[in-house]
Formats: structure tokens, C-alpha cells, sequence
């Protein structure tokens, strides 16, 4: 009997020291999860900035970077191969091509283009001239100039002029692609000779080109 009377007066001290601990455990435990809580409640607003931030300035960064398709690099160089027929000359007299007398050239060159505005040309032109039942090389025309770049294919070409057959002048030049592939641009063009020199009376002219360009 004084056994079991001490048996249980053990127990009894050792569930009254295990109480205090279990509940200094319990009351960490809230104390940890109460401070999360009051955390969460009082900051809330910081929380949604920051994630509204981040989510701004990843659409920030999308737009100054958006996705675009890719610009030509230059400088650029582009060969192209055309020809041209006189239309008609004006000096002391006017002269129509296919009156009697056909003249056709063949311009060839190379386009330099340094921007989309702005780019340099140069260009050789061997004329056919066929006349009587005959034909022959004519003369050689040696053409530079500056290349005005504008949108939609228009360009305006200011050209120097120097011709085999004494001649010299300037011929301003107005092209504009009308077909556009992956390879080739084709292109037309009017233009406005102006010529002197060779101990004959100065002239203007009126022509038509048409030719492609290498992509």
C-alpha cells in the first residue's frame, strides 16, 4: 500500500513539472505564429506594392524593348542593272527617240547607302544607238551622285554627268521602287538630262528607266 501511495505521488509531481513546459512550448508556438499573423495584417499594402512594382517594371522593360523585325545595318552596298530610253531631247531643235534614229542605254552601278535618308551612287552607262539598218556603241556616260532616301521606295538622285562624246552636265533623277521581293527591288525612274559642252548648243532631255536592284 505505502508503495502505490508513492508511486502516485510521483506521477502526480512528474505530470505537474511536465505541464509548465509543454505549455511554455505551446505558448512559443503561438507567440511565433501570432507574430506572422500581426506581420502579414500590417504590411499588406507593402506586399502589393512590391508585387505591383515588379510587375510594372517588367512591363516597363517590355516596352523599351519591344520585339521588332530587324533594320538593315549599314553602310550597304547594293548593285543594280537597268536601262533607259531617251524619250526626247530639246536643244535647237527636239528630237524623239524611235523617230528615225533608236538610242537605248544600259546604266549599271552600285548604290552605297549609309542610312535610310542618305546614300551615294555610282553609275556607267553604255548607249546603243541604231540607225539605217546599223548600230553601234555610241558613247559611255559616267554618272555619280547623291541618293535622297525617302519613305515608300521614292528617291531623288542628284547626278554629275560625263560623257565619252565631249558632253558634261548634271541630271537630276526621280526613282521609285514599285516591287519589292526578298532578292530583288524593281524600280522606274524619270530623268532630266541637262548637257553641255563639245562646241554644241546645251540641251535637255526627257527619259525612263527601268531596272531591278540586288537585295
Amino acid at each position: 500500500m505505502a508503495y502505490h501511495t508513492t508511486l502516485k505521488a510521483f506521477y502526480l509531481k512528474s505530470t505537474c513539472m511536465r505541464t509548465p513546459l509543454s505549455a511554455q512550448k505551446s505558448s512559443a508556438f503561438k507567440f511565433i505564429l501570432l507574430f506572422i499573423l500581426i506581420t502579414i495584417a500590417v504590411n499588406p499594402a507593402k506586399v502589393l506594392a512590391q508585387t505591383a512594382k515588379s510587375a510594372d517594371s517588367a512591363k516597363t522593360q517590355t516596352n523599351i524593348n519591344p520585339q521588332t523585325s530587324v533594320k538593315p545595318t549599314y553602310p550597304k552596298v547594293v548593285g543594280y542593272v537597268s536601262f533607259i530610253l531617251p524619250l526626247v531631247t530639246a536643244s535647237t531643235s527636239t528630237t524623239f527617240n524611235f523617230n528615225g534614229t533608236t538610242t537605248i542605254g544600259f546604266p549599271i552601278g552600285v548604290n552605297v547607302l549609309y542610312s535610310d535618308k542618305f546614300g551615294f551612287s555610282y553609275e556607267f552607262t553604255p548607249n546603243i544607238k541604231a540607225t539605217k539598218g546599223t548600230s553601234k556603241m555610241n558613247n559611255i556616260l559616267f554618272d555619280p551622285g547623291t541618293m535622297f532616301r525617302f519613305q515608300h521606295g521614292f528617291t531623288i538622285i542628284s547626278r554629275l554627268a560625263f560623257d565619252t562624246n565631249g558632253r558634261y552636265g548634271f541630271t537630276p533623277v526621280f526613282n521609285q521602287v514599285y516591287l519589292r521581293t526578298k532578292d530583288i527591288n524593281y524600280f522606274v525612274a524619270m530623268s532630266l538630262p541637262a548637257r553641255f559642252g563639245n562646241s554644241e548648243a546645251s540641251s535637255i532631255g526627257l527619259n525612263l528607266q527601268f531596272g531591278f536592284t540586288f537585295n
